[in-house]
């Protein structure tokens, strides 16, 4: 049966007290709504329609991949739904209503609901929750023999009703034709005025449609984000999920409450996550690395066999066998070359380290084409800015360069040259040569400082 999705994101999110809209704050490094269509897409959604309102120009920015619809009003859940009528005219089979403040839905949980669904022929299904704290949840209401009934609103509810723990998680299944013709027969008359897609589900069942409701087993899947804590503590949830992945996986993460894993990053085998380490973005880290203690990669892809320790890295590339830090920075453009170490205090920027180069300490490599095995003496730096323009530095093969050089580019260091110490290099080296570029050593005998 085709399978098509209604996200509902429209709302403002006011108790997030915040200029971005609600859906666009991350957990897991990135965006709550993504968390929702990714599940979406897991289930075998053929199509995402998500429902927006509230910092609509922001969304549409910074998600893609989904069709927009824009409520203008914010009138209820039911009003959301029917704003989506015109792009489901022509569609049959089920239609998926998920809310994009629900991130922490499953695609285990949501096959097991749409399968039960689609088994039981019910025009629309509810998915619920049993809540420890039920407060401010639409309540559940079942027959004596344990079918639906219908659901209450907690403002609407009576005392005894508040007294339920089972709960509208906001997560539907329906026959997408039936829904939508019931859809016009919801009216406003409710303590808030607004039009609740929970009393379609009265509707149909008035009209003798089957209507089902399903009961998650972890209710920690089905909560909404209204709150920087609620925020808080779903990031949490996230990132425990991730590391268990990983390490039911091969990989070891030595103390899990003191590492931070964003959803996207892969791991391989055998690979060893020391404590204070960060990985962000859409990092990937192959085989049989040792990262951290006190590191921070944003979308690096890292090869195997990878030592690094206090460093931070983005949006870059590191090859096999690489040595990084203590206190190493890796900035965006730059790809490091295989058995290439860099030591403590070194900054590399757009540039490319070949393979088993050494840049042991205290160097800024900046807009570089570095070859193999070349050796970088302590204190060098490439001088890549002249205060309007930036030039690259191309240095070959087999190139030692002396301590305290100043490589002014544009420049080019040819295979197997030499750089002496304290040289400033503004002209090319030609292919084993020695350059020596520093003033003659002048030593004045019998002088004495006339200021003591």
């Amino acid at each position: 049966m085709n399978l098509e999705t209604l996200i509902l994101a429209a709302g403002k999110g006011t108790r997030m007290k915040s200029k971005l809209p609600k859906v666009l704050h991350k957990i897991g490094g990135k965006p709550m709504l993504c968390h929702v269509i990714d599940v979406a897409k897991k289930v075998g959604s053929t199509r995402e329609v998500v429902v927006i309102g509230a910092g609509a120009e922001q969304i549409q920015k910074e998600i893609s991949g989904v069709e927009f619809v824009l409520q203008k009003e914010q009138l209820g859940t039911a009003h959301a739904v029917l704003s989506a009528k015109k792009n489901f005219a022509g569609s049959t089979g089920t239609l998926l209503i998920l809310c994009g403040d629900t991130p922490l839905l499953t695609s285990e949980l949501l096959e097991k609901f749409i399968s039960a669904h689609e088994s039981s022929k019910c025009a629309v299904t509810v998915l619920t929750a049993e809540m420890p704290d039920a407060t401010g949840y639409g309540r559940v209401i079942r027959e004596d023999d344990g079918s639906f009934k219908k659901i209450v609103e907690h403002k609407d509810a009576t005392e005894l009703e508040r007294k339920i723990r089972e709960v509208n998680a906001g997560v539907y299944c329906a026959d997408v034709q039936k829904l939508f013709n019931a859809l016009e027969k919801v009216t406003n008359d409710n303590a808030q005025g607004e039009y609740y897609l929970p009393d379609v589900l009265a509707i149909l069942k008035a009209d003798g449609e089957k209507v089902g409701a399903y009961t998650a087993e972890y209710c920690d899947e089905t909560l909404g984000i209204n709150t920087r804590i609620q925020l808080a503590a779903a990031d949490q949830i996230i990132r425990r999920r991730k590391i268990r992945e990983l390490m039911e996986n091969g990989v070891t993460i030595v103390d899990p409450a003191l590492t931070f894993i964003d959803c996207d990053v892969t791991i391989g085998q055998d690979t060893i996550i020391q404590p204070n380490t960060y990985l962000e973005g859409k990092t990937t880290i192959g085989e049989d690395c040792v990262i951290g203690p006190d590191v921070r990669f944003t979308n690096m892809k890292i090869g195997s066999r990878v030592n690094a320790q206090f460093s931070y890295c983005h949006d870059a590339e590191i090859s096999d066998g690489v040595t990084l830090g203590p206190y190493v920075h890796i900035r965006p453009g730059s790809k490091i070359g295989q058995n290439v170490k860099i030591g403590n205090f070194v900054e590399v920027k757009n540039s490319i380290i070949g393979e088993g180069s050494k840049l042991p300490h205290l160097q800024y490599i900046g807009d570089t084409d570095m070859g193999k095995n070349v050796n970088v003496g302590c204190g060098t730096v490439t001088c890549n800015y002249d205060g309007k323009q930036k030039f690259r530095t191309q240095i070959g093969d087999n190139v030692f360069i002396g301590c305290n050089t100043n490589l002014v580019a544009p420049v080019k260091v040819e295979d197997g040259a030499y750089i002496g110490a304290g040289s400033t290099i503004t002209k090319d080296v030609p292919k084993n040569n020695l350059a020596v570029a520093r003033a003659r050593q002048t030593n004045i005998p019998n002088w004495n400082d006339k200021r003591k």
